[in-house]
């Protein structure tokens, strides 16, 4: 197999390409300025080119608050380049992994969403993803979409990086302590994103369609941040700051965001065997790397 990643220098693109080359599979990483999905052309030509068996598209837009004042981008980049793809995938007969987010649902629901339930975005970026899912499912037959919430990792930036850095920098923050949803380990999706991809390898024909993929368990922002602050404490002998929960209209944004957005993951354990696990299990290592290496600054 040739996998094609787009977006390959974020935070999860650069956990799939890691996690499908252990699996000594051929990979192909483009980052953004090797392959703008918004460009047609360019899209045509690294198809032609690269000639892939399978696309993984990790490339999109993720600023949630930004969206709503640069809806153009998000537009373009989350929609448009969903479509230009999906395009091309079809046109080649290329089966299609994309990546889109638990910010597609309104957060009313007040337990785990699962694939059947509609979407209801509240924000651009919701919408813009929401609208994405819809260009690949009405071109192609053959594609996974896999929808994860609260991304973390030791690339890019991230809450977890955030978290820290702050608590490096001053001695009290303030965290939202009324929404709720799944952190997500980029590492770990990078790993079920990996087994999908040797299924495909193997079956050629797998069960296609919608997934769910996230950290295993519920929590608010506030208390994922209290565990960060605990993990490093207990491991680094780090500080850690005052942390005081308020609630979301306490700190207004520009986008507003769902009250409560865990996902059910149990359709992705069904159908490819891959079982999700505890995020405070993931987190420990993550937090153990970010402190090692440093990344928090970056």
């Amino acid at each position: 197999m040739r996998i094609l990643v787009a977006g390959a220098n974020g935070q999860l693109g650069r956990e799939i390409v890691e996690h499908l080359q252990q699996s000594a599979i051929d990979v192909v990483p483009l980052a953004h300025r090797q392959l703008d999905i918004t460009d047609e052309i360019q899209i045509r030509n690294c198809i032609s080119t690269i000639r892939p068996t399978l696309v993984v598209n990790s490339a999109a837009y993720t600023n949630v608050d930004d969206a709503e004042t640069e809806q153009h981008i998000a537009y373009a980049v989350n929609q448009k380049g969903a479509g230009l793809i999906a395009d091309a995938c079809m046109k080649g007969g290329i089966p299609l992994i994309h990546i889109s987010t638990d910010f597609v649902f309104d957060g009313r629901k007040g337990t785990p969403y699962t694939e059947s339930d509609s979407v209801c975005p509240l924000g651009v970026y919701g919408k813009s993803k929401a609208d994405g899912e819809r260009e690949i499912t009405t071109r192609l037959r053959e594609y996974i979409i896999i929808r994860t919430s609260w991304l973390y990792g030791v690339y890019g930036h991230n809450f977890v990086k955030t978290m820290i850095r702050l608590g490096k920098e001053g001695s009290e923050l303030s965290v939202v302590s009324d929404q709720f949803g799944s952190p997500t380990c980029a590492a770990d999706l990078a790993e079920a994103i990996a087994t999908i991809v040797r299924k495909i390898g193997i079956d050629g024909n797998p069960a296609w369609g919608i997934y769910h993929y996230s950290g295993k368990g519920v929590t608010s922002w506030f208390d994922f941040a209290v565990t960060i602050f605990r993990m490093a404490r207990q491991r680094h002998k780090t500080g850690a700051p005052a942390i005081h929960p308020i609630s979301a209209s306490q700190y207004p944004t520009k986008a507003k965001r769902p009250e409560y957005s865990a996902l059910d993951c149990s359709k992705i354990t069904n159908a490819f065997g891959i079982k999700t696990k505890p995020w405070k299990e993931s987190l420990a290592a993550v937090v153990h790397q970010i402190l090692i290496k440093k990344t928090y600054t970056a």
